[in-house]
């Protein structure tokens, strides 16, 4: 992938009427899904829409991923022997594994797969964070199965309850070297107060992308997840004001390289946000 996606939309696998809708939606990459949206009566049947809707048009336009049924369950074998055919006439770009739990759930992937395919690693449960480390290392990202955590827990799917969290999953991927981890589902798919707020609070902890269910949380997570005019001019008062680079005072305050270096960053996530919106 040229760019890392910000804002990864959710289809189910057996609405193959709908891939097309959501790969023209604005989102950076469309995730097909063949877990949690098909019950398992329909199985086979999404299995076989998604590899016909793929083998015969063109989607290549954004990142198309796939989330296969977890490793244990009755499908997964049959799921990972087609989207590595997808993946090898590329129609994909990736899998999204659920459940992760160990650094073998990766390898096991990998050995089916091409090694150039896109791993996301969703982390949904107890087990899973105790292991963050080693899955962040192994997968291409990690991302966050919030509500599904939250019912491995048996506590409430709230900021409080799911901070901690939340900042294992940015430390892992940031001791792993890879892409910041990508944030769980907002269940309202109207309120776009909730959802700008959702994503925005995922962004503050260092979660810089986010998982979505419906086309019409696009724009409200689009904007939570860009900085504020208010964090966007106080970066440029200070990259305005740094001169030579050395620490210097602006706005009653010691401005020295760290600053400088989140100053930096809110200017570059602005272009990023820009450039995405255009």
């Amino acid at each position: 992938m040229s760019e890392t996606p910000s804002l990864y939309l959710f289809v189910p696998a057996d609405r193959p009427e709908r891939y097309s809708g959501a790969i023209a939606s604005g989102a950076d990459a469309v995730i097909i899904d063949l877990e949690d949206a098909v019950t398992p009566d329909r199985k086979q049947e999404a299995r076989t829409s998604l590899c016909a809707e793929l083998n015969a048009a063109n989607v290549t336009a954004i990142p198309v991923l796939v989330r296969i049924n977890g490793i244990g369950t009755p499908w997964h074998s049959d799921d990972l022997a087609a989207v590595s055919d997808l993946f090898a006439s590329g129609r994909i770009a990736g899998i999204v594994l659920p459940k992760a739990e160990a650094v073998t759930d990766i390898e096991t992937i990998r050995a089916g797969l091409d090694r150039d395919a896109e791993i996301i690693a969703l982390v949904e449960t107890a087990a899973g964070l105790a292991r963050a480390d080693e899955i962040a290392r192994a997968a291409d990202r990690i991302a966050f199965g919030s509500i599904d955590f939250a019912a491995d827990l048996c506590c409430e799917h709230s900021r409080e309850a799911l901070l901690l969290a939340r900042s294992r999953l940015v430390i892992a991927a940031r001791v792993a070297g890879k892409p910041a981890p990508v944030d769980g589902v907002t269940r309202s798919t109207r309120d776009e107060a909730e959802i700008e707020q959702d994503a925005r609070y995922g962004a503050s902890l260092g979660l810089k992308a986010k998982l979505l269910i419906h086309p019409a949380q696009i724009a409200p997570a689009r904007r939570g997840l860009a900085p504020t005019e208010a964090e966007l001019a106080w970066s440029q008062r200070i990259l305005a004001g740094i001169g030579d680079g050395s620490a210097v005072m602006i706005d009653g305050q010691m401005v020295d390289a760290p600053v400088i270096a989140r100053a930096r960053q809110i200017r570059d996530d602005h272009k990023r946000s820009s450039n995405r919106q255009t």
